[in-house]
């Protein structure tokens, strides 16, 4: 594995978007606010409609194929919002040609084709960024930091639950969506941030049972799946999703239940403090009315934040706060649990290698 490129100074970082969809507009409205240290370069779609009014938006130079991007684009960081099939085997492309690159979630969705986009980035010796915006939410930027300071004590159980809904048109709309070759279902495309705070705020998880169900969308697919874990701390925990809530979305939610503390972060999309309770007081309670916030988006207000930590690391001044390697923790736990859904067993973790 050779070492990072020199971090990048003395001008703006230069980012390329490729696929511009529905999550893109995200990404593009990030960059907009980090624009005293970013530039977007270039936009790159097969949809040539797409295309054009990413374009037309943007200002950048476009381009039909990844392939051309690579050659005629002099961007630092290539940015994938593709369809979640796809972005293995161009992170790998663009790896090899010397760039940087970002994902949005699932990263892969197989488990052998997540290893491969971290291998490649490694060989390479350039840095591999995975979108996890929703743990840069002030809400569950405060517990962390009540787990980091133990105030929970033991931790008893943890629920989450993501009741949204997709109607069909929305399945209906690409070709693509509810495929299990380039999308995944409710877990996988939908559930998969939710899905990383089990690990990232609770632990490392020993075991998983799933059930997974296609109940009404004409679709590959799941709509609705349900799951049982137990972490290697002694934690009990549930997953509850499903994209058939009527009429509308309903909830993304985290509940912790510990030895000395209750918490319960609702809202649309974690981003409301239902409940905050400990033995204890601590400092940090001071930051309870600051926390929650408004959304009618069910994406949140986290990318701008992730940009800002994917700019410091490409200038090296910080280091990635969700890595390739990071990434791997919410697919491995996504990949289980479709795997004991499939096979109707208990999956212990960590996978086979």
């Amino acid at each position: 594995m050779s070492a990072f490129p020199a971090p990048i100074t003395g001008r703006k970082v230069r980012f390329a978007l490729v696929g511009c969809g529905r999550i893109a507009q995200n990404h593009l409205t990030a960059l907009r606010e980090h624009a005293e240290r970013a530039e977007l370069v270039a936009v790159c779609d097969t949809d040539a409609q797409a295309l054009a009014r990413a374009m037309a938006a943007t200002g950048a130079k476009g381009f039909g194929s990844l392939t051309e991007l690579l050659r005629h684009s002099d961007a630092d960081c290539v940015v994938l919002t593709t369809p979640s099939g796809l972005p293995p085997a161009q992170a790998i492309d663009a790896a090899r040609a010397g760039r940087h690159v970002r994902t949005e979630k699932p990263m892969a969705t197989r488990w052998q084709d997540g290893l491969a986009m971290v291998k490649a980035c490694d060989e390479a010796g350039v840095r591999l960024f995975v979108v996890k915006q929703n743990r840069r939410n002030r809400t569950l930027q405060l517990l962390k930091r009540a787990m980091q300071a133990h105030r929970f004590g033991r931790i008893y159980s943890v629920a989450v639950n993501v009741f949204w809904t997709r109607p069909q048109d929305y399945y209906d709309s690409a070709a693509w969506r509810g495929t299990w070759e380039f999308d995944g279902g409710a877990l996988m495309n939908q559930a998969s941030h939710y899905v990383d705070l089990l690990d990232w705020l609770i632990g490392p998880v020993e075991s998983v049972s799933a059930y997974t169900a296609t109940l009404a969308r004409r679709i590959e697919v799941e709509d609705t799946a349900v799951a049982a874990l137990k972490w290697r701390n002694g934690a009990l925990g549930t997953v509850n999703v499903t994209m058939l809530t009527y009429p509308k979305n309903l909830e993304g939610s985290i509940t912790v239940l510990g030895e000395h503390g209750t918490v319960r972060i609702g809202g649309l999309a974690v981003n409301r403090i239902d409940h905050w309770e400990f033995a204890e007081p601590h400092a940090m309670d001071a930051d309870l009315a600051d926390a929650t916030y408004a959304t009618t988006s069910v994406y949140g207000h986290g990318h701008p934040l992730y940009y800002d930590n994917v700019l410091q690391a490409l200038r090296g001044e910080a280091e990635p706060d969700t890595d390739g390697r990071e990434g791997l923790k919410s697919l491995e736990l996504l990949i289980a649990m479709y795997l004991s859904a499939r096979d109707g067993q208990r999956v212990n973790l960590p996978l086979s290698y």
